[in-house]
Order: C-alpha cells, then structure tokens, then sequence
C-alpha cells in the first residue's frame, strides 16, 4: 500500500501501523532523525537506513547510529545514484519506503524519488510525508481504474528496470547521465 500524508503526527501514525518488527525500513529524509528514533524505540529488531543531505541531519544522526546497531545512516542527496547505489549494497529489498522530504516541497521531487527507490526496492508499504502530493490526490478525479498497485510500489511499472535503466533517471539531473 502507498499512503500519503501532511501532518507529520498523522505520518507517524500511519508509518506504526505499517512498520512491524523485524522489517528493513529505509528512510529517505530523516533530517536529525526524530522519527527514525521514535521509530528504533517502538521497534526492537528492525533494520533503518537513514538518508539525508543536510548538514543539520550529520553529527545528530552519526550519534544516534552510534546508539543503535540496527541504523545506517548515509549522508547524502537521495537524487543521486550513488546514495542509491550505497543502499543497495546494504539491502536489496525494504518492507517500508518512507519518504519525507520538507513536507511541502517539490512534488515533482519527491514523486521522482520514490518512484526511483520503490522502483528499487519493491517495499511492502510506502508512505510519503507532501503537502503538494496531498492536495494533488484529493483534488484529483481518476477516469482510469484500470491501475492500483496493493504494494508500496506501481505495480503497473513493476519490469521496468532499475536504475539506471530508468529513462527518467538521464533526465533528472545532468551528474546522472552516462558518461
């Protein structure tokens, strides 16, 4: 299931309802990590890779991987393809996506990284914390209901390949093309 939220209390609600223990969830913008750490005390025996670009989000979260075995946390801009690359040698699959990346900004951003890392990873669940991609769903009128994916990923793109096989990919940003 993919699910959309705003309300960062509402998005951590619904990340515990869908996070089990033992799960490999990966986080993509865990900024100093207080979701990641609500997330590590709820949850004995799961596995996060943490990932953010901010200077804020390094020293706080580097002591918190510290604090727990069970935590990766890669500094790093999730647009890229070489943070792809340094989680996938962590783990090829994760039941839980959970993207949070500002809240309110660029819903063509975070759109673009989830569909990249879902891609990727095939979670079981996917939750997007995006005021644009919320307003965007509840504004919305589906013609089409020939598509609906039941996992945290588009099924209906499900063989499209991985990057960099993803066309889109190329397109992004001009560091990601092939040389």
């Amino acid at each position: 299931m993919i699910n959309i939220s705003y309300n960062i209390k509402e998005y951590r609600k619904e990340l515990f309802n869908i996070a089990d223990d033992g799960n490999t969830i990966i986080e993509l913008g865990c900024h100093v990590g207080n979701t990641t750490k609500l997330i590590l005390d709820k949850f004995d025996n799961v596995k996060i890779i943490a990932i953010d670009n901010s200077p804020e989000a390094v020293g706080k979260m580097e002591k918190l991987a510290d604090d727990y075995s069970n935590l990766t946390f890669i500094s790093g801009d999730v647009r890229r393809h070489e943070i792809l690359l340094e989680a996938f040698r962590l783990t090829q699959k994760c039941d839980v996506l959970s993207v949070d990346l500002g809240g309110g900004y660029h819903p063509d951003t975070v759109f673009k990284v989830f569909y990249i890392w879902s891609s990727t990873f095939k979670p079981v669940h996917s939750i997007i914390r995006n005021k644009g991609l919320v307003d965007f769903c509840n504004s919305a009128s589906v013609s089409c209901k020939d598509f609906k994916s039941h996992e945290g990923h588009l099924e209906s793109y499900i063989d499209e390949g991985i990057p960099p096989q993803i066309k889109e990919f190329e397109l992004w940003t001009p560091s990601l093309r092939k040389k």
